[in-house]
């Protein structure tokens, strides 16, 4: 599933086509994704876009007339081509722009979201509870420490919660818990404030490393140029369970928590 830096990588990549072009067109070739792809959709049609941005995991492209809301799924990817080139089998919407180019939502699982949005996006049922961005300031040391005080769940739960911080997934939480050595299933109310300061170094460290290298490449993965990323290089527990440790040698372990994959290293990483 793309995670955050994935999906920054994408923005990034298609913003200099999109901002100050006109749409000329929304072409829905399957309504069907996650949820159905409202008619109300189409008038972003004559519109010129004046911004894409990023709130989570969802692409936000601003208009006048209001703000189209992409999710990509487990699968899906956005691509800048030619208007005309002959859609494919899961080539879903094209968002046809004046310039004579196409932005293309391919989802093989259907499991992403192309939505319109009138109101202020903040007020959206999809946007409004969401917790703070990982990579500004309201992500600090304080604020996590109070938000996961008296929690019982464990930390890489907590720290895959949304409400509480946007955009961590499996990936990165299993990377910044080892980079902080804080074992996954550790009661998040009880790490104490030194070992939160670091996980949250780590988080904005990482996230930044990954954005910088492309995003990590998996298999249903392209950026907006179709090509991969690369921080999959520098992982050091993620799908690694039973390999050894990059620290210490140990072999590292892998259960199930929230049934998501969870790598650690029981020697590295304390509760």
């Amino acid at each position: 599933m793309p995670e955050l830096p994935e999906v920054e990588v994408t923005r990034q990549g298609v913003s200099p086509y999109l901002i100050d072009n006109k749409v000329t067109d929304l072409i829905i070739r399957n309504p069907s994704l996650r949820w159905p792809v409202p008619e109300i959709a189409k008038q972003i049609i004559s519109q010129t876009i004046r911004n894409v941005r990023r709130r989570a995991k969802y692409l936000l492209i601003d208009t006048d007339a209001g703000t189209t809301i992409v999710h990509l799924g487990m699968s899906g990817s956005l691509r800048i081509l030619p208007a005309s080139t002959p859609a494919e089998k899961h080539d879903h919407i094209d968002l046809v722009l004046a310039s004579g180019k196409a932005l293309r939502f391919n989802d093989p699982r259907r499991f992403g979201a192309w939505l319109w949005c009138e109101l202020p996006e903040q007020a959206h049922p999809l946007l409004s509870k969401l917790g703070p961005e990982p990579l500004t300031d309201a992500f600090n040391a304080p604020y996590l420490l109070e938000a996961l005080a008296n929690k019982k769940k464990a930390i890489k739960l907590c720290l895959m919660d949304n409400h509480i911080v946007v955009g961590v997934g499996n990936i990165y939480a299993n990377e910044a818990l080892f980079a902080a050595g804080i074992h996954p299933q550790a009661e998040a109310g009880k790490v104490d404030a030194e070992r939160i300061e670091i996980l949250v170094s780590e988080v904005k460290q990482i996230l930044a490393g990954a954005i910088k290298q492309g995003g990590t490449t998996l298999k249903d993965f392209t950026n907006a140029d179709g090509k991969p990323g690369y921080f999959a290089q520098k992982l050091h527990v993620y799908g690694r369970g039973g390999e050894t440790c990059s620290q210490c040698g140990h072999l590292l372990s892998e259960i199930k928590l929230g049934q998501r994959a969870t790598v650690f290293c029981s020697l590295c990483q304390k509760l």
